[in-house]
């Protein structure tokens, strides 16, 4: 069994994909792997962004993120320096 499948996309994604692949001297599927980690890594991020401004709307919540945060930054100092 191939660990590999087909994909249609339009010629002109394939013409960017290639000189991507080109510029780099990457194979199309590399290419491939960096946007698609580039683009799940920026996705992750806008979600984070949005789920930190609904807790930003919420006095109450971000109050206790805010006290949570100062009792962790409290800790930094408990280690023992040997």
């Amino acid at each position: 069994m191939s660990n590999t499948t087909q994909t249609r996309i339009l010629w002109t994604t394939h013409e960017r994909l290639a000189r991507l692949a080109d510029e780099t001297g990457r194979t199309h599927q590399d290419v491939i792997d960096v946007a698609l980690r580039a683009y799940e890594r920026n996705l992750f991020l806008e979600n984070l962004n949005k789920d930190f401004a609904l807790l930003r709307s919420n006095e109450s919540a971000w109050a206790e993120e805010v006290e949570e945060r100062a009792e962790w930054d409290s800790t930094l100092g408990d280690a023992d320096p040997e």
